[in-house]
């Protein structure tokens, strides 16, 4: 006999129903191997959350429990990313969104195309990217241009980074990085800021 309200949506138990609260618990001992890329195509190493530790990811243990995705997955067979399920492009992952939040959802998608494509090659380039973020964050930081970075790095091509890393080293001005990724993200019609609501 199913469980009272055990209904599944296309893409996992409906909210409120007893299955959906055995997948809330379950969600404890839920973990991840890939700390880059979340579930859903997020760059969460480029995140402003993350870097400052207030946010583990999606794979994070007790962190992030309430995320749809991560329920999802547990009841996909626990797929790494939203790109390797069979029911993908669904719902509730498959489609853009308007809004960012504290990291922009503007190349989610992308990544996730990329990730089906060439999984090595996007960690390999997340990975740079985080280097070059942690490297404008430690020296050119002014305490006031964290977002700014971190949606830089986030949105714009790793060519563009590298030219930007050469030419801030050894610069001691700190706004020198600021104007030179406001500048590369003009070039290429890059709005540098988060959408909100």
């Amino acid at each position: 006999m199913p469980l009272h309200g055990s209904k599944k949506t296309a893409w996992g138990p409906r909210r409120g129903s007893m299955l959906f609260l055995l997948r809330s618990h379950e969600m404890k001992d839920f973990h991840r191997q890939d700390p880059l890329l979340s579930l859903c195509g997020l760059a969460c190493c480029l995140c402003p959350m993350e870097l400052g530790g207030y946010c583990p990811g999606c794979g994070g243990g007790r962190g992030n429990q309430p995320c749809a995705i991560a329920r999802c997955s547990l009841a996909h067979g626990r797929v790494a990313y939203c790109c390797a399920c069979e029911a993908y492009p669904c719902p509730i992952s498959g489609t853009a969104e308007a809004y960012d939040s504290f990291i922009t959802h503007r190349n989610r998608l992308e990544n996730l195309e990329r990730a089906r494509r060439d999984l090595q090659g996007l960690q390999k380039e997340l990975e740079e990217k985080r280097d070059i973020l942690l490297e404008l964050l430690t020296n050119h930081n002014d305490g006031r241009r964290k977002t700014l970075y971190c949606l830089g790095v986030n949105l714009l091509p790793l060519e563009d980074l590298r030219g930007i890393r050469t030419q801030c080293r050894g610069v001691p001005e700190k706004g020198v990085a600021a104007r030179l990724i406001q500048e590369a993200a003009a070039k290429r019609g890059i709005e540098l800021t988060l959408r909100k609501k």
